[in-house]
């Protein structure tokens, strides 16, 4: 990908930012392409005006107002972005450390950093954040949060932390085994939280498959390459993610963890704040925490 389409951003993030602006034949396309991303745009123009039900002058004029000069270009940046799906640990640490500035690690990793939280929330529709909140914050809806192989333990604090300011969370169990009697309990309306990021967990797409099937809503937490989780979420999160590193970052996810946290305790305060006062009185009664020096 090249630095002018990487700034332009992903092709989903392009297809979200001007729907509005799209005819209605080319949102049926976009429909489509978003549905069935990123396979659908990998078949030749032809055949995907002829899935999508549009004509293929359509499918030129769509992917030129996506900032592409024509189909090719597109389906270039296409196969880029699902190769950055599939990247390994050690081909991420080469491409890193190929022709680097010889500046402190440190400096370059918080660089990373800060930039992934900007695109971040530059791509947070405030709207369906706060939506997410709100149904967060329903304590008639039981939730269930579960992660991957990395981000279970993103997934752990948020189910820990979201626990104390309502009733009815749960962490699913890492161990597939344990998921069909948790989701037999789910009713429709219920939430499942799924963080997955690349490279994405064949487990964790079936697990989101059968909530749905159960009535559940899902609220997917991905990367910009977006997990194939996204055909069946209500609400989809993507953090930027790429540090130089081997290993992928984070901290963009966590900081929407603990926002989300701070929003659905601010809707929920009087009932959060009564839990949080008996759980106060638990811990001290247990002699959990030491005292401060008088």
């Amino acid at each position: 990908m090249s630095h002018a389409q990487d700034a332009m951003g992903t092709i989903e993030d392009r297809l979200t930012q001007r729907f509005e602006a799209l005819t209605p034949a080319e949102r049926l396309l976009a429909g489509h392409l978003t549905r069935n991303f990123p396979v659908a745009g990998l078949a030749s123009m032809t055949h995907l005006a002829k899935e999508a039900g549009v004509s293929t002058p359509t499918v030129l004029r769509l992917v030129q107002k996506l900032g592409f000069r024509g189909y090719p270009e597109f389906q270039a940046q296409l196969r880029n972005e699902v190769e950055a799906r599939l990247e390994s640990p050690l081909s991420k640490h080469a491409r890193w450390t190929d022709g680097v500035p010889q500046t402190h690690i440190l400096n370059r990793f918080a660089d990373a950093v800060l930039t992934n939280l900007t695109k971040t929330l530059s791509r947070i529709d405030h709207a369906d954040f706060d939506a997410c909140a709100a149904i967060l914050a329903d304590t008639n809806r039981r939730i269930l949060v579960t992660g991957g192989r990395i981000t279970h333990a993103l997934a752990d604090y948020l189910a820990m932390q979201l626990g104390i300011v309502r009733t009815g969370v749960s962490a699913l169990p890492s161990n597939s085994s344990a998921w069909p009697s948790a989701l037999l309990e789910m009713r429709p309306g219920d939430v499942l939280i799924v963080f997955d990021i690349r490279r994405y967990e064949s487990t964790t797409l079936q697990l989101a498959e059968m909530a749905v099937e159960q009535g559940a809503e899902v609220v997917l937490m991905t990367d910009p390459w977006i997990s194939p989780i996204s055909a069946h979420a209500r609400f989809r999160f993507a953090a930027q993610i790429e540090v130089p590193s081997a290993w992928d970052s984070t901290t963009a996810l966590l900081v929407l963890v603990e926002t989300l946290l701070a929003a659905v305790q601010e809707l929920n305060w009087p009932q959060a704040q009564d839990r949080m006062t008996r759980l106060e009185s638990l811990y001290e009664r247990a002699s959990l925490f030491r005292r401060g020096r008088s």
